[in-house]
């Protein structure tokens, strides 16, 4: 208020000495301070909220953060029952239907010889002849034998004619009747004796020819002309003078495995193929088994005839036989998911819970990429597949999401199996 107006109030305005306006002066300093103060103060309170709000929140994300990692993230698989069976590839040698070494049965020189290496006979068709001297002045003194056995017969049979007739009149005694009888017998078995000499004889003469048992082609001519060709007069055998080998059809033998012994049958197909010639396979059929295991290789031997009609597998080649199985109805699983373990071969399984257990199961055949369970597991376990070798009966584990979508029904459940890529961790929501 002005002094005027004080004046008409009848106030008397007080009056302001020096020291007074010193004090109100600090009086407005200390007010001030102490709002600056109370600023700081609660900018203060502000920002320690601020951190504690922070580090509350950063502990829980970390905490969040720690159990998602702590979290062991499986992938899993069913086991399968095949539809289709293995294709056993087991090696052999081409061989002919029928092969066979060609001796000579007569004994001389070799005069000639008719066919050569690669040359294809036919059944009866000559093959060489052979120089036999001696079994042909053998065969003409059998002759000359024969000839003296039948003119000893002839005189036997008159001697006895006419002692038949004397007897009749009494003149000569029975005892010399029945010693002419005996002539003739005994001279009828000298000219039967003779006649199979020369028949002998005859017939060995005949083995200078040497002849083709059956239609093949001629694989080794092991004499030439002159050679002195030896029967095994001895009764060991001679110097094979061929080796004939009938190339269609052919066979191979092969030795299949205890394991799948009993899985091969009679008229089972299999398919033939040869490295040098490429992209093509021939096709042949089982055509016996032996019916036993061979102690020594624990192995079934099994003959594959195999057509060969335009020649072009050779006797003698290294092929392949790929024989196709039938399906098995036993289980199979991923290699990858067998845990070998001191105690024993064990596969670890999921339950619903997500907790592991480790069952102990009995292997059959191994295919490589998917190994047979005999015992110890069911169609619906689901499968470890790469398990650690931390892993534990009784660990809790997750399913990996891409793993849960692989567990969906299939609209054929039973085809094989085929392990896929580990799946990715799930990514995690930032704090």
């Amino acid at each position: 208020m002005t002094e005027q107006r004080h004046s008409a109030l009848a106030i008397h305005p007080i009056a302001v000495e020096e020291g007074d306006g010193e004090l109100l002066r600090r009086r407005q300093i200390v007010r001030r301070a102490r709002w600056l103060v109370l600023i700081v103060l609660v900018l203060l309170a502000l920002g320690a909220a601020r951190t504690v709000f922070v580090r509350i929140a950063n502990a829980r994300a970390l905490e969040a953060g720690t159990a998602e990692r702590a979290k062991q993230y499986v992938q899993t698989a069913l086991p399968r029952l095949p539809t289709t069976g293995q294709t056993l590839s087991l090696p052999g040698t081409l061989q002919g239907f029928v092969q066979s070494p060609i001796a000579a049965r007569a004994s001389g020189y070799l005069k000639r010889w008719t066919k050569d290496i690669g040359s294809r006979v036919e059944k009866g068709e000559l093959l060489a002849e052979i120089e036999t001297p001696e079994i042909d002045q053998q065969l003409s003194q059998a002759v000359a034998a024969r000839a003296q056995a039948a003119s000893g017969l002839e005189l036997a049979r008159s001697t006895a004619e006419r002692w038949e007739a004397l007897r009749k009149k009494d003149v000569v005694s029975q005892q010399d009747l029945d010693e002419r009888r005996s002539a003739v017998a005994q001279a009828t078995s000298n000219v039967a004796a003779a006649d199979a000499n020369v028949q002998r004889l005859k017939q060995t003469e005949g083995f200078k020819r040497v002849v083709a048992p059956f239609a093949g082609v001629i694989t080794r001519r092991n004499v030439d002309v002159g050679d002195l060709i030896d029967a095994g007069a001895g009764g060991g055998a001679g110097r094979a003078l061929f080796l004939l080998a009938q190339t269609d059809p052919l066979r191979v033998y092969i030795n299949v495995p205890q394991a799948y012994a009993q899985l091969v049958k009679p008229g089972q197909p299999v398919v033939v193929t040869q490295a040098e010639l490429r992209g093509q396979s021939f096709k042949g059929e089982v055509a016996r088994t032996a019916g036993s295991i061979d102690t020594t290789t624990r192995m079934m031997q099994v003959e594959v005839s195999l057509p060969n009609k335009d020649g072009a597998l050779l006797p003698g080649a290294y092929v392949q036989v790929s024989l196709p199985l039938a399906a098995s109805r036993t289980l199979t699983v991923p290699s990858n998911a067998l845990l070998f373990r001191a105690e024993g071969t064990r596969i670890a399984v999921v339950d619903a819970r997500g907790r592991v257990a480790l069952r102990a199961v009995t292997l059959g055949r191994n295919y490589g990429e998917n190994v047979e369970v005999i015992d110890g597991l069911e169609g619906t376990d689901r499968m470890v597949l790469n398990p650690s070798d931390s892993l534990a009966e009784g660990d809790m584990v997750a399913v990996a999401p891409e793993a849960q979508k692989q567990q969906q029904p299939q609209p054929d459940a039973t085809k094989a199996a085929t392990p896929s890529a580990p799946a990715a961790l799930p990514k995690k929501e930032p704090a």
